[in-house]
């Protein structure tokens, strides 16, 4: 929506079936290809400008791997875990930008300027139709343990939302 030639990694050909119908330009199955290589191929061998890491752990080396020079790094959770072994000349020779965000410890003036933002910059796309929140199964609050095990199956695509 905002002009980004956008690459995704899935587990699954499904879930790479589902990102390519809702725009994202290339899906990459991490379960059955080297991302690296793919992201690198499907950027001319240029590697990504900007990657937005949710996994860590022992992906933070391949990410590095599959970043352009120059390329941007930006940390939001650890599903891998928080510790990681990385090569820092890596870093330097392609002058990587790696960084974390997290909402957590914001404050409130920077929280509510970042739903401004968003109220300005993403609603209007929302209003449009042109970005649609996916909704990939919803459960009444006393299933919220059969939620939960849809989670973990990592069979989803898109949220799942509990009803109250």
């Amino acid at each position: 929506a905002f002009g980004a030639h956008v690459i995704t990694t899935v587990g699954s050909d499904e879930k790479a079936r589902a990102c390519l119908g809702l725009g994202a330009d290339v899906a990459i199955n991490y379960k059955t290809q080297d991302f690296v290589a793919a992201t690198r191929a499907a950027t001319g061998g240029r590697g990504a400008n900007v990657i937005l890491d949710m996994v860590g752990g022992d992906y933070t080396p391949r990410n590095h791997a599959a970043a352009a020079i120059d390329g941007r790094i930006v940390q939001i959770a650890t599903l891998n875990g928080p510790k990681v072994e990385i090569d820092l000349r890596v870093i330097m020779t392609k002058r990587l930008h790696h960084t974390g965000s997290t909402l957590r410890p914001r404050t409130v003036a920077e929280k509510a300027a970042i739903a401004d933002a968003l109220h300005a910059k993403v609603w209007p796309l929302l209003d449009q139709g042109r970005c649609k929140p996916v909704i990939g199964s919803v459960f009444p609050l006393a299933d919220a343990a059969k939620a939960h095990e849809r989670m973990e199956s990592s069979a989803h695509v898109g949220k799942i939302v509990l009803t109250v």
